[in-house]
């Protein structure tokens, strides 16, 4: 493959990243019920936390999109 060809790992990453928020979507969704009887700190607290951590499992995707590899 030479440098100028679309790489297939780019549309296949982002189909991921997009299933891999709409699950973190769903899961956090999910406990709105337990959390919306939570004091208004603890719950945007829970909301501010849950917001940013599911860029965590992004970045080896976006690494992997960029290069082929997992780690650097």
């Amino acid at each position: 493959m030479t440098p100028e060809d679309p790489s297939w790992r780019k549309p296949v990453g982002a189909l991921a990243i997009l299933a891999l928020i709409a699950l973190w979507v769903v899961a956090v969704t999910s406990l709105s019920g337990l959390v919306g009887s939570w004091h208004w700190a603890l719950q945007l607290a829970f909301y501010v936390v849950t917001g940013i951590v599911w860029i965590t499992p992004t970045r080896p995707l976006l690494q992997w999109m960029e290069t082929g590899r997992w780690r650097p």
